[in-house]
């Protein structure tokens, strides 16, 4: 059976009403099952373990049928004053300094993955996903948050069982509106990439809070949502990989 996995990232007390209006609009479409992306301490402004309304607002969504899923502690990495040409194109121009988990030890990892799973235990259910902000997750990082028994992680490109079985291809449409030219790019990489995956087992939208607020962007993401599970399942990642592990 073709899947689509709709996932909502950055979702945080710093995100909440724009989150509500996203997902208020997929619901309308019929689509009501999501992955919630959520930052525990959203660029440690936004710590979820002190805001109880919030904690209320994502609990319920959770209870409706939505996936937790943790994003990263903070969210953000600073600029170190020895970082590589390399380290500064990904994490300064591909990702404007949210690449929290891009180049952290695995025992930085697994304190600040420990640490936002505490922040979540409120939910009181098991996490079992953990995708890194912007998908970097460096070596050492992949390696701690293998150990601490997640079900799966995604990269841009995939999505990452840990330990189970194979990773399965999967290029996430996703947009980019901090630019005119990175939003008009946007739209043109998407649309043919849409159509490039028309025959794929999986294809996965990946909606950014701001996507609400350009409104070519937020077409595109509307129509394209709509297309797609007219047509497929929409699922969580952790029912989609569950059923991959099950069949394989």
């Amino acid at each position: 059976m073709k899947s689509l996995v709709v996932s909502l990232h950055d979702v945080s007390p710093l995100t909440q009403p724009l989150c509500e209006e996203i997902l208020a609009q997929l619901r309308q479409l019929g689509i009501d099952q999501t992955s919630l992306l959520i930052i525990p301490n959203h660029h440690e402004r936004a710590p979820i373990r002190e805001d109880f309304a919030f904690q209320r607002w994502l609990a319920g969504k959770i209870e409706s049928g939505h996936e937790p899923v943790l994003h990263g502690y903070f969210h953000q990495r600073r600029k170190q004053k020895a970082d590589s040409i390399r380290a500064k194109l990904t994490t300064e121009i591909y990702t404007a300094g949210e690449g929290e988990f891009f180049d952290l030890s695995a025992a930085e990892a697994s304190a600040r993955v420990e640490r936002g799973l505490q922040d979540l235990a409120f939910l009181q259910r098991k996490i079992v996903g953990f995708i890194a902000p912007a998908w970097l997750l460096g070596a050492d990082a992949e390696i701690a948050i293998g150990k601490l028994g997640f079900l799966y992680t995604t990269r841009l490109g995939k999505v990452q069982t840990f330990g189970r079985s194979a990773d399965i291809r999967s290029q996430s449409l996703v947009w980019s509106t901090r630019a005119l030219w990175r939003a008009a790019t946007s739209l043109a990489w998407n649309q043919s990439l849409a159509l490039r995956l028309i025959r794929a087992p999986l294809i996965r939208i990946g909606i950014h809070p701001p996507d609400l607020q350009h409104s070519r962007v937020w077409d595109q993401v509307v129509r394209l949502a709509a297309e797609t599970s007219r047509c497929r399942e929409c699922v969580t990642y952790e029912k989609f990989v569950q059923r991959e592990l099950s069949l394989g």
